[in-house]
């Protein structure tokens, strides 16, 4: 079985975080908005955080990256991509439902918010018990899904 393992992110990461992005949501990023390098890079600059960020290896490859914030009454899972290389192998299922499992022993959600574009996303966040709980954002192009409803 392939060993999956989370490694903090470095400033070295910088670069295969862009790139990873790009393969993983540009088609995404272009149906919505138009893809546009200048502005990406830009984007990226801003929101990269090595602090938080989590690179999600495969055997020691990387593949992906991984943004959770641990709030006071949830998990949001901020961001998770993987490589196209490397998708449909359950490398992202098997982190969310890791997460999914610390949420529970917390007695929290898991939540997170996924482009309305995204349908193989959506799938899989509702494979694994995931339900949409609104959309929002400029013509409700987010979509927030959680574990439970709220009580």
């Amino acid at each position: 079985m392939t060993v999956i393992a989370l490694r903090s992110a470095t400033r070295a990461d910088s670069e295969f975080c862009f790139r990873l992005h790009k393969a993983a949501m540009g088609e995404y990023i272009r149906a919505i908005w138009g893809w546009d390098e200048k502005v990406q890079r830009g984007f990226h600059a801003s929101s990269f955080k090595p602090r938080r960020w989590r690179i999600i290896t495969a055997n020691g490859t990387d593949v992906g990256m991984l943004d959770v914030e641990r709030r006071p009454d949830e998990i949001y899972l901020s961001r998770i991509e993987i490589h196209p290389n490397h998708q449909g192998r359950g490398f992202g299922t098997r982190v969310i439902r890791a997460l999914i499992d610390e949420a529970r022993q917390r007695d929290q959600d898991l939540v997170l918010d996924v482009l309305v574009v995204n349908q193989r996303a959506q799938a899989l966040y509702r494979r694994l018990g995931l339900t949409e709980m609104v959309r929002h954002g400029e013509g409700n192009l987010r979509i927030t899904m959680r574990t439970s409803p709220p009580a």
